[in-house]
């Protein structure tokens, strides 16, 4: 897999690409940077030169080819209100990714930025190694309560990586205080992203994001994923049989592995890398099953499909199974703050509950004072408006609104649920033909990802697996929301097409 070569190219794992939005196309807004004319940020005068000319200088950007901006600005976003951002033009963008699947109640949300603010006045850092802080409390106790079954145990990191690092770690160490020292592996499934952080990318299933940081932590082992468009041919009539099938490719990987070596089996909800697959009917059932029967614990990350993105608090509450371990990040302060963490059952907690045993574990910033008071704003909000509802009144209209783009020759595949889409590409749509690397790299690099971003959509197109454009709005959007997105989907697929 190459590495993004356009500025606006989404790149590999979380990388959200360009796709920017206007509305109407073009608009300025009126109370935007781009209404200054004195030669500050936004008049196009010295400081917007200066701040491009500090930021090529300077600002390394995250799965970005540097070399894309050397005769190019870099985009600068530098405000959000409710569904949309500015750049420091003042052109306006529907946030069709929210942000990096992040921004669940929307931008500009005056009350949960004033509620950091306060909190930082009272106490503005203090760690959660042998001490406690009344947010922190407060915020894990909330979660235990809107959390499955008996995950009543709230482990804080800062970040989605260190959770699904934090998860496998404690497995580990659980296994080894409960006598079994010989359970260290983890199963996740091919194309899946769990995170950067050195043990997070071991368990990822992504060859070309790892490659450079080889030799990784020893124990990762794939099993097939859970995308029914590419599903083999003796499945491929028949969702629920895939999905059992798929199921059972992880017991076949305990057994070849060991039952005694694997200490963990690491799934999302819907997996992300590769363009949102659904989990068919069955297949967490079945996965709870294998790993009741063979001791393995199961850890449902939920870094992107948690706090409401797929109509729930977890993602593992609309499939209905439960996990050992919940992950988390992103959502919980729809990104007005960094927080992160892991739920944990009561029986994984319970050898660490009595005499000398301590998880030998820890984050600096984990739990920070001011992520937890925003979390509870954020989670308030939730509550006050009921986003949750507001996803499952609109995720068939959402469906309904991106299945129309199934009449162009392009589009081969629609999949996702709640506010979760992805848009498979495909070169010829009766034989489900994909593009090659080349073909691939002209499509997205060379055309979609700027011409999206040109015609005011922030949207991912990504290539770790078959090409597929990504949509994850705010929880806040409604039918006009998609109808904007479908109508800037159509035009820029429409004109993709010629190119080819």
């Amino acid at each position: 897999m190459t590495t993004p070569s356009h500025p606006g190219h989404p790149g590999y794992p979380d990388h959200p690409g360009r796709a920017d939005g206007a509305i109407p196309q073009g608009q300025i807004d009126p109370m935007g940077p781009a209404a200054a004319t004195d030669g500050t940020l936004g008049s196009g005068g010295p400081a917007d030169l200066a701040l491009q000319e500090a930021a090529r200088r300077h600002l390394w950007l995250h799965f970005t080819r540097m070399s894309s901006y050397a005769d190019a600005d870099m985009p600068v976003i530098v405000r959000g209100s409710g569904q949309y951002v500015y750049d420091q033009k003042g052109k306006r963008y529907l946030d069709g990714l929210s942000g990096l699947f992040v921004s669940q109640i929307g931008h500009g949300r005056r009350e949960v930025a004033e509620a950091g603010a306060r909190q930082a006045a009272e106490l503005a850092y203090f760690p959660l190694w042998s001490y406690a802080h009344p947010r922190a409390v407060e915020l894990a106790e909330r979660l235990a309560t809107l959390a499955p079954g008996d995950l009543n145990r709230v482990f804080f990191t800062t970040s989605g990586s260190e959770a699904v690092e934090s998860a496998w770690k404690l497995a580990k160490q659980y296994f080894k205080t409960t006598g079994e020292h010989g359970r260290y592996k983890v199963l996740s499934r091919d194309i899946a992203y769990h995170g950067t952080s050195m043990g997070a990318l071991a368990i990822t299933g992504l060859p070309g994001i790892k490659h450079p940081f080889e030799p990784l932590p020893a124990g990762g082992v794939r099993v097939p994923n859970t995308n029914f468009y590419r599903a083999p041919g003796f499945v491929a009539d028949d969702l629920g049989a895939f999905g059992l099938w798929a199921a059972d490719e992880i017991e076949r990987a305990i057994l070849r592995e060991g039952p005694e070596s694997v200490a963990a089996v690491f799934l999302e909800p819907v997996q992300n890398s590769g363009g949102c697959f659904p989990p068919p009917p069955g297949y967490f059932a079945r996965v709870r099953k294998i790993c009741d029967r063979y001791g393995v614990l199961l850890v449902s990350d939920e870094v992107i499909c948690a706090f409401g993105r797929l109509g729930y608090y977890f993602g593992s509450q609309r499939y209905g199974y439960q996990p050992d371990i919940i992950t988390f990040a992103k959502g919980l302060t729809s990104g007005y703050a960094a927080l992160g963490g892991m739920l944990v059952s009561d029986r994984l907690m319970e050898p660490f509950s009595e005499g000398p045993a301590t998880f030998l574990h820890g984050v600096t910033f984990a739990g920070h004072p001011v992520s937890c008071a925003v979390a509870l704003a954020n989670l308030d909000v939730f509550e006050k408006e009921d986003l949750l509802g507001n996803v499952r009144a609109n995720e068939a209209a959402f469906r309904a609104t991106l299945e129309k783009l199934n009449d162009l020759p392009i589009v081969g595949d629609v999949r996702g649920d709640g506010y979760f889409y992805g848009i498979e590409l495909v070169k010829d749509k009766a034989s489900r033909l994909t593009f090659d690397e080349d073909e691939s790299e002209r499509l997205l690099r060379g055309f979609l990802s700027q011409a999206l971003f040109d015609a005011g959509l922030v949207c991912r197109a990504d290539d770790r697996g078959d090409p597929v454009i990504q949509l994850a709005p705010p929880l806040t959007c409604g039918p006009e929301h998609f109808a904007e997105m479908e109508q800037i989907l159509r035009s820029v697929l429409t004109e993709a097409w010629t190119r080819l």
